[in-house]
């Protein structure tokens, strides 16, 4: 499973630049690695754009996984550097730059656009696995997620819109509610078609979404 990212355009990127010319470059050595948006390789590549526009690198890093508390152990390795910078550009997703967030007191910058969360089908190909709704009904989708499948995020379906397997939006892609169809009849469950799925209930899980975790739970991980 990985977080899905994508470079945002250079334009983008410099726009953002407005409080001075001084900059610390973060990369990311999982998911932004495997996806060539964040890996050492990319952040070279803008580090070397940014001296030709005139900005001056303090300094960069690639840290093993920037979502995780690991982020504060590299911001402290590379305190200097960052003292030095006006601005901390992000090559992670956006857990990432919210994870540098709280401890620099620096503006920092997302240089990518976070996308999905992705499962890898084959090598190099991802699709989107779950919208993390709080509210999964995979039990009666045979395992399928029509909120992420679904061009529509149809809950019941198919729509009047399917045609030969395939969607009305996109005719390159199978119908989710088809792919249901076929699973549930190689389990011989077909009746969970007829079930009717309500609305989501948005008051389920408000956010900003919070788990917070029983004494017990932190003390396994102690």
């Amino acid at each position: 499973m990985k977080t899905i990212t994508r470079q945002k355009p250079y334009e983008e990127i410099l726009q953002q630049l407005i409080f001075g010319n001084r900059l610390f470059i973060f990369g990311c050595g999982t998911c932004a690695t495997v996806l060539e948006t964040g890996g050492i390789e990319q952040v070279l590549e803008l580090k070397e754009k940014l001296q030709e526009s005139g900005f001056l690198v303090t300094g960069w890093t690639v840290i093993p996984t920037a979502c995780d508390e690991m982020t504060s152990a590299s911001a402290k390795e590379n305190e200097s550097a960052i003292q030095g910078a006006n601005g901390i550009l992000v090559m992670s997703c956006a857990l990432g730059v919210q994870r540098l967030n709280l401890y620099l007191n620096k503006p920092v910058l997302p240089v990518l656009d976070t996308l999905f969360i992705g499962l890898e089908e084959h090598p190099g190909y991802f699709m989107e696995a779950c919208a993390q709704c709080g509210q999964c009904i995979l039990g009666y989708t045979a395992g399928i997620c029509p909120v992420t499948a679904c061009h529509k995020g149809l809950l019941n379906g198919p729509c009047g819109g399917t045609n030969k397997g395939k969607c009305e939006v996109d005719q390159d892609r199978d119908c989710a509610f088809t792919l249901i169809y076929n699973k549930l009849k190689e389990q011989d469950r077909l009746d969970l078609m007829k079930h009717y799925h309500p609305p989501k209930n948005a008051q389920v899980l408000p956010r900003p979404r919070i788990k917070i975790l029983e004494k017990k739970e932190v003390e396994q991980w102690v």
